[in-house]
């Protein structure tokens, strides 16, 4: 009947917390509820979901989804859905290996063959940016994103958004698409600037250029710019998504599938957005499951439009990247900005669990930094 025989959760460094799914006959599955900051949070939510689904059918992947969401009666939220988002992941995981296909393939088959990759990249003057910009280009990418600014004040001098257009062109000018991250740290009057600013040097997008909590502020934004708008790492499922869709206020809806509900709500949220001709670009700075878990979803998504990676994201470090947990890091490989299609079973990489497993002896735990400006008032991070 290949009922769940157990459920397992890793806390693995540097930032991620993996979920491992076994079946009474033998069977494995992986998934990711990586919550940046909040480790500890999700691993007590996955008291409640042992307590629902060990002896459950572990095929069931719909209804254990609609159960774990509907019968809590507290419902959404980063850390439930953060915690369903690493269990349904790993049950789509364990589904696709016990038929023998590619995740893709259950999703009703791929729609591309290759899979449109950007990274992130750091510092703050123009010569560090672009020797930056240049590793990337040998890595393959052919798209990065950085941040916008440092910390900022809720109104502050326009000079201090001059040092972000310079180096949003100087990356422009080695041939790189720029995605430019605001990361909600950006307020009206600064953020409005900023946009017009950016304009003439023509990013890929602005992503997070206001809290997604002000959607008014954010439909007003979009109004003043011609920038296609992308948000959505802070929503956790089509109902969050909603009044964004209905407003016209974004372009590019970037779910993230350790966040909002997993592969199973994703894949609705991607369908939610192509009726409103909303782009999908889903948000992953974590680790290497979160990333084939995407990758599922991008194969077979048409509105999908470019996918996030996090190989040498400032977060990690040389003892533990993106590819230090897998056995079959190749399957990540960059050529001319792109990933070819996972083709093995499950999500289509195969995890290293001796490794996991001795990683999370340390219990490793990451809490974001705390900012302030100037005046010592808490800066958004």
């Amino acid at each position: 009947m290949n009922q769940l025989a157990r459920i397992e959760t890793f806390r693995v460094p540097p930032r991620w917390l993996f979920v491992r799914v076994e079946t009474d006959d033998g069977h494995v599955g992986w998934g990711e509820g990586s919550l940046e900051g909040h480790t500890e949070a999700v691993e007590g939510a996955f008291a409640s979901l042992r307590d629902r689904f060990v002896g459950t059918c572990a095929e069931r992947i719909e209804d254990i989804w609609q159960v774990a969401y509907r019968l809590g009666f507290y419902r959404g939220g980063p850390v439930l859905m953060s915690a369903l988002a690493g269990l349904d992941q790993a049950l789509w995981d364990l589904k696709g290996k016990m038929l023998g296909v590619p995740v893709w393939q259950l999703l009703g088959g791929r729609v591309r063959d290759k899979i449109p990759v950007y990274a992130w990249i750091g510092g703050d003057s123009p010569t560090e940016v672009i020797e930056a910009a240049q590793r990337r280009l040998e890595q393959g990418f052919r798209a990065i994103k950085m941040n916008a600014t440092g910390e900022l004040g809720w109104l502050d001098s326009a000079s201090t958004l001059d040092a972000t257009v310079e180096r949003v062109a100087s990356v422009r000018r080695l041939g790189l698409d720029v995605a430019v991250d605001f990361h909600g740290r950006v307020h009206k009057p600064m953020a409005k600037q900023l946009a017009a600013l950016l304009e003439p040097v023509k990013p890929l997008f602005i992503e997070e250029p206001l809290l997604s909590e002000h959607p008014e502020a954010i439909r007003q934004l979009s109004t003043l710019t011609t920038l296609p708008i992308a948000l959505g790492e802070r929503l956790y499922n089509r109902w969050d998504i909603k009044p964004f869709l209905e407003s016209a206020a974004v372009d590019i809806l970037q779910p993230d599938l350790s966040h909002a509900g997993g592969i199973s709500e994703c894949r609705r949220i991607s369908a939610f957005a192509e009726a409103y001709d909303v782009a999908i670009a889903p948000h992953c700075p974590l680790g290497p499951i979160a990333l084939a878990a995407c990758m599922q979803l991008a194969l077979s998504t048409p509105n999908f439009v470019i996918q996030e990676m996090s190989l040498g994201i400032h977060y990690n470090t040389q003892q533990y990247d993106l590819l230090t947990y897998l056995q079959n890091p190749e399957v990540f490989s960059i050529n001319d900005g792109f990933v070819a299609a996972l083709t093995a079973p499950g999500l289509g990489i195969q995890v290293d669990e001796e490794r996991v497993r001795d990683a999370a002896r340390g219990s490793h735990i990451w809490r974001n930094p705390a900012w302030r400006g100037h005046d010592g008032s808490v800066c958004e991070w």
